[in-house]
């Protein structure tokens, strides 16, 4: 009987092991089934407690110009304004030289985190692309788009002591004495240096293009009289106009502008064809974190919005850039893209 009730014991405990066993083996099943999905839950939670946590260290913003241009200008508004929204310190990194390549390449390689951020511009996601013969990064595949943060009407200026107060009489200088003015720009393949070589296919005149490492020290030496000349945006030119060192002698623009409303524009002036618009946008190394670019494109839209933002732009002649989202922004870059080539070609400006 002891041994009946041992036996039936032993018998007992392994009915209940094997129930055990095949209930594990079913909630392995159903778990393995489920895991793919239960993954992506488990993420989605985890990627928008990241954004909602991010930044909780500096961010860099790389510029691709010195400082003291308009796109310094820009970056700084936007460094000093995220730097609020973030309580976090956003750093201004000047990069310049290489056409903006220098820059461009250095955040494309960045780790995808919203720690390393570039503001774009014309010449490197618009011109540069064209121009560069060993271009270092691919302008859509390499960025993560975020916003569209400002564009800028540019202008033609002279140094105040070169004898002339028009296109015409421009022209007319610059055929006297082929080669003999030269002009300064950004950089090679910036929309300054292009919308110079465009003027030049327009006119017919022999300018020499004398590039800079940013705009700022371009209109430094255009106001000082190493060179003559210049085709940029308002922003690095407006102190030495103010000045009386430098003088305005169109506008590269469909209309005229609101700080210089009796300066004519190159339409007006018989040249339509000679027209541009400089801008710059923010940007992220490609992979960046949906949440962490929508939380990014949130914060500049609500700074661009501020009035102080916009007064500080217009007094530089920057118009802040209407409220607008990633999609918006890699479609503008496409059509830049794709406005760009064909001048570009037909200027026959190249950069290595």
């Amino acid at each position: 009987m002891g041994a009946d009730s041992q036996g039936n014991g032993h018998g007992a405990r392994g009915n209940s092991e094997v129930k055990i066993y095949y209930k594990k083996q079913i909630v392995t099943l159903i778990l393995c089934a489920l895991a793919p999905g239960a993954l992506v839950h488990a993420q989605q939670p985890a990627a928008a407690g990241a954004a909602q946590a991010y930044p909780t260290r500096p961010v860099r913003l790389i510029v691709t110009v010195p400082p003291g241009g308009a796109a310094d200008l820009v970056a700084r508004v936007m460094a000093q304004k995220l730097g609020d929204a973030f309580a976090q310190t956003v750093v201004v990194d000047n990069r310049g030289g290489g056409g903006g390549q220098i820059a461009a390449e250095l955040a494309a390689k960045s780790a995808p985190d919203g720690y390393t951020l570039l503001q774009a511009s014309i010449t490197t996601h618009g011109i540069g692309p064209h121009v560069y013969t060993k271009l270092l990064f691919d302008p859509l595949k390499d960025f993560s788009a975020i916003a569209l943060t400002a564009t800028m009407p540019m202008i033609i200026v002279v140094n105040a002591q070169v004898p002339v107060k028009s296109i015409k009489e421009m022209v007319a200088l610059a055929k006297a004495k082929p080669g003999g003015y030269g002009f300064g720009s950004s950089g090679t393949g910036g929309a300054p240096h292009l919308v110079g070589e465009l003027f030049k296919s327009a006119t017919g005149v022999n300018l020499q293009h004398v590039p800079y490492k940013g705009s700022g020290p371009a209109a430094t030496d255009v106001a000082g009289g190493q060179v003559a000349f210049a085709f940029d945006a308002i922003a690095p030119h407006a102190p030495h106009i103010k000045s009386g060192r430098t003088r305005v002698l169109a506008a590269v623009s469909p209309q005229r502008l609101a700080l210089f409303p009796d300066v004519p524009t190159m339409k007006e002036v018989g040249y339509p064809q000679v027209a541009a618009s400089i801008w710059y946008g923010m940007m992220g190394p490609a992979g960046l974190p949906k949440p962490i670019v929508a939380k990014l494109n949130g914060d500049i839209n609500r700074a661009l919005g501020l009035q102080d933002v916009k007064d500080r732009m217009a007094g530089a002649g920057i118009d802040a850039a209407a409220p607008n989202q990633p999609e918006d922004f890699v479609k503008f870059i496409r059509d830049e893209l794709a406005k760009w080539g064909p001048a570009v070609k037909a200027s026959g400006a190249k950069a290595d």
